[in-house]
Protein backbone atom coordinates (compact mmCIF):
# COMPACT_ATOMS: atom_id res chain seq x y z
CA UNK A 1 0.00 0.00 0.00
CA UNK A 2 1.17 3.19 -1.23
CA UNK A 3 1.97 5.82 1.60
CA UNK A 4 -0.14 8.89 0.53
CA UNK A 5 -2.99 10.63 2.16
CA UNK A 6 -6.08 9.25 0.33
CA UNK A 7 -4.98 5.38 1.34
CA UNK A 8 -7.42 3.40 3.47
CA UNK A 9 -6.30 1.74 6.61
CA UNK A 10 -6.75 -2.09 6.61
CA UNK A 11 -7.96 -3.38 9.60
CA UNK A 12 -5.29 -3.14 12.90
CA UNK A 13 -3.16 -5.74 13.80
CA UNK A 14 -3.29 -4.86 17.02
CA UNK A 15 -7.45 -4.50 17.38
CA UNK A 16 -7.04 -8.70 15.72
CA UNK A 17 -4.87 -9.58 18.69
CA UNK A 18 -6.98 -8.13 21.00
CA UNK A 19 -10.19 -9.78 19.56
CA UNK A 20 -11.57 -6.27 18.58
CA UNK A 21 -13.41 -5.12 15.25
CA UNK A 22 -11.98 -2.20 13.52
CA UNK A 23 -13.99 0.03 10.71
CA UNK A 24 -12.08 1.03 8.15
CA UNK A 25 -11.16 4.69 8.09
CA UNK A 26 -9.49 7.12 5.97
CA UNK A 27 -6.20 8.41 6.66
CA UNK A 28 -6.41 12.26 7.21
CA UNK A 29 -5.15 14.81 4.79
CA UNK A 30 -2.77 17.17 6.01
CA UNK A 31 -5.19 20.56 6.04
CA UNK A 32 -7.45 17.93 8.31
CA UNK A 33 -4.69 16.90 10.54
CA UNK A 34 -3.63 20.44 11.48
CA UNK A 35 -7.24 21.51 12.49
CA UNK A 36 -7.73 18.58 14.57
CA UNK A 37 -4.70 19.24 16.34
CA UNK A 38 -6.18 23.36 16.17
CA UNK A 39 -9.14 21.88 17.24
CA UNK A 40 -8.05 19.99 20.83
CA UNK A 41 -5.49 23.57 21.27
CA UNK A 42 -9.03 25.56 21.57
CA UNK A 43 -10.13 22.92 24.58
CA UNK A 44 -7.20 24.74 26.55
CA UNK A 45 -8.98 28.17 26.13
CA UNK A 46 -10.45 30.31 28.78
CA UNK A 47 -12.43 32.39 27.55
CA UNK A 48 -15.65 32.81 28.32
CA UNK A 49 -16.98 33.56 24.94
CA UNK A 50 -15.57 31.90 22.32
CA UNK A 51 -12.83 28.81 22.08
CA UNK A 52 -10.43 29.38 19.76
CA UNK A 53 -7.25 27.45 19.10
CA UNK A 54 -4.05 27.72 16.15
CA UNK A 55 -0.84 25.74 14.83
CA UNK A 56 1.89 27.40 13.09
CA UNK A 57 3.39 24.37 10.67
CA UNK A 58 6.06 25.21 8.38
CA UNK A 59 7.37 22.86 6.03
CA UNK A 60 5.17 20.23 7.18
CA UNK A 61 6.01 20.41 10.56
CA UNK A 62 4.18 22.06 13.60
CA UNK A 63 6.16 24.85 15.13
CA UNK A 64 3.71 26.56 17.60
CA UNK A 65 0.28 26.51 18.79
CA UNK A 66 -1.83 28.92 20.77
CA UNK A 67 -5.49 29.13 22.23
CA UNK A 68 -7.23 32.82 23.04
CA UNK A 69 -6.85 32.88 27.11
CA UNK A 70 -5.41 35.86 29.33
CA UNK A 71 -1.51 36.73 29.79
CA UNK A 72 0.88 34.23 31.68
CA UNK A 73 0.29 34.75 34.84
CA UNK A 74 -2.84 36.95 34.88
CA UNK A 75 -6.46 35.51 36.78
CA UNK A 76 -8.34 33.75 34.03
CA UNK A 77 -11.54 35.47 32.68
CA UNK A 78 -13.30 32.90 34.88
CA UNK A 79 -12.13 34.16 37.68
CA UNK A 80 -12.56 37.97 36.83
CA UNK A 81 -16.06 37.59 34.97
CA UNK A 82 -15.61 39.01 30.95
CA UNK A 83 -14.74 42.05 30.86
CA UNK A 84 -16.68 42.63 27.61
CA UNK A 85 -19.80 40.82 28.59
CA UNK A 86 -19.69 43.13 31.37
CA UNK A 87 -19.41 46.54 29.03
CA UNK A 88 -21.96 44.79 26.62
CA UNK A 89 -19.62 44.90 23.46
CA UNK A 90 -20.98 43.07 20.48
CA UNK A 91 -18.64 40.14 19.02
CA UNK A 92 -16.58 41.40 16.27
CA UNK A 93 -16.12 45.18 17.41
CA UNK A 94 -13.98 46.62 20.02
CA UNK A 95 -11.41 43.31 20.26
CA UNK A 96 -8.73 45.65 22.59
CA UNK A 97 -10.89 45.77 24.92
CA UNK A 98 -10.49 42.46 26.28
CA UNK A 99 -8.51 40.81 28.77
CA UNK A 100 -7.20 38.08 26.71
CA UNK A 101 -4.77 37.58 24.12
CA UNK A 102 -6.49 35.56 20.96
CA UNK A 103 -5.05 32.64 19.76
CA UNK A 104 -3.08 33.36 16.15
CA UNK A 105 -1.41 36.06 18.93
CA UNK A 106 -0.23 33.45 21.50
CA UNK A 107 1.00 31.05 18.97
CA UNK A 108 3.22 33.69 17.21
CA UNK A 109 4.48 34.75 20.63
CA UNK A 110 5.07 31.40 21.66
CA UNK A 111 7.28 30.75 18.44
CA UNK A 112 8.80 34.25 19.20
CA UNK A 113 10.18 33.06 22.60
CA UNK A 114 12.14 30.12 21.45
CA UNK A 115 13.75 31.59 18.81
CA UNK A 116 11.57 29.88 15.93
CA UNK A 117 10.97 31.69 12.29
CA UNK A 118 7.33 31.69 11.19
CA UNK A 119 8.48 33.13 8.04
CA UNK A 120 6.99 31.32 4.86
CA UNK A 121 4.39 29.36 7.68
CA UNK A 122 0.93 28.11 7.04
CA UNK A 123 -1.42 28.95 10.41
CA UNK A 124 -4.53 26.91 10.78
CA UNK A 125 -6.84 28.14 13.13
CA UNK A 126 -10.83 27.32 14.50
CA UNK A 127 -11.63 31.06 13.68
CA UNK A 128 -10.62 33.27 10.77
CA UNK A 129 -8.19 35.92 12.24
CA UNK A 130 -9.85 39.39 13.61
CA UNK A 131 -7.74 42.95 11.80
CA UNK A 132 -5.27 42.72 15.16
CA UNK A 133 -4.30 38.89 14.33
CA UNK A 134 -4.38 39.47 10.61
CA UNK A 135 -1.45 42.33 10.78
CA UNK A 136 0.83 40.09 13.28
CA UNK A 137 0.08 37.08 11.01
CA UNK A 138 1.26 39.40 8.22
CA UNK A 139 4.15 40.74 10.09
CA UNK A 140 5.45 37.33 10.82
CA UNK A 141 5.76 36.27 7.08
CA UNK A 142 3.26 33.52 7.89
CA UNK A 143 1.88 33.13 3.78
CA UNK A 144 -0.95 31.20 4.56
CA UNK A 145 -4.16 30.80 6.95
CA UNK A 146 -6.73 27.85 6.64
CA UNK A 147 -9.83 28.43 9.42
CA UNK A 148 -12.88 25.93 10.16
CA UNK A 149 -15.24 29.16 10.75
CA UNK A 150 -16.04 32.96 9.74
CA UNK A 151 -15.32 36.31 12.31
CA UNK A 152 -16.99 39.02 11.49
CA UNK A 153 -14.15 41.29 10.51
CA UNK A 154 -14.53 43.11 7.04
CA UNK A 155 -11.25 45.13 8.12
CA UNK A 156 -9.15 41.54 8.51
CA UNK A 157 -10.39 40.49 5.28
CA UNK A 158 -9.51 43.78 3.71
CA UNK A 159 -5.78 43.73 5.34
CA UNK A 160 -5.29 39.92 3.84
CA UNK A 161 -6.56 40.82 0.27
CA UNK A 162 -3.74 43.71 0.51
CA UNK A 163 -1.04 42.00 1.44
CA UNK A 164 -1.79 38.64 -0.48
CA UNK A 165 -2.11 36.96 2.36
CA UNK A 166 -3.65 33.27 0.97
CA UNK A 167 -6.32 32.99 2.95
CA UNK A 168 -9.22 29.77 2.61
CA UNK A 169 -12.16 27.99 4.77
CA UNK A 170 -11.88 24.60 5.37
CA UNK A 171 -14.62 23.00 3.39
CA UNK A 172 -17.16 21.45 6.18
CA UNK A 173 -18.11 18.44 4.37
CA UNK A 174 -14.62 17.59 6.10
CA UNK A 175 -15.44 18.24 9.03
CA UNK A 176 -16.54 14.53 9.31
CA UNK A 177 -12.71 13.63 8.85
CA UNK A 178 -11.82 15.99 12.27
CA UNK A 179 -14.83 13.84 13.81
CA UNK A 180 -12.98 10.14 12.86
CA UNK A 181 -10.08 11.48 13.91
CA UNK A 182 -11.14 12.66 17.67
CA UNK A 183 -12.65 8.97 17.72
CA UNK A 184 -9.79 7.09 16.43
CA UNK A 185 -7.84 8.40 18.90
CA UNK A 186 -10.43 7.81 21.63
CA UNK A 187 -10.68 4.36 20.50
CA UNK A 188 -6.99 3.70 20.65
CA UNK A 189 -6.86 5.17 24.33
CA UNK A 190 -10.30 2.88 25.59
CA UNK A 191 -8.58 -0.33 23.79
CA UNK A 192 -4.53 0.37 25.93
CA UNK A 193 -6.52 1.18 29.03
CA UNK A 194 -7.94 -2.24 28.73
CA UNK A 195 -5.03 -3.48 28.27
CA UNK A 196 -3.79 -6.35 31.33
CA UNK A 197 -0.99 -4.52 32.88
CA UNK A 198 2.50 -5.66 32.26
CA UNK A 199 1.01 -6.55 28.71
CA UNK A 200 2.58 -4.97 26.05
CA UNK A 201 0.58 -2.63 23.89
CA UNK A 202 3.19 -1.69 21.10
CA UNK A 203 3.19 -4.73 18.88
Amino acid sequence: MKNTDSARTAENPRCRQQGVTCMPYERPDWDSYFMTIAAVAATRSTCLRRQVGAVIVRDGQIISTGYNGSPKGTPHCAETGCLRARLHIPSGERQEICRGSHAEMNAIAQAASVGVSTAGASLYCTHSPCAFCTKAIINAGIRRVVYLYSYPDELAEHLREEAGLICGQFPHENLQKIFCCLDLVRAQLDRDAELKKGECSCC
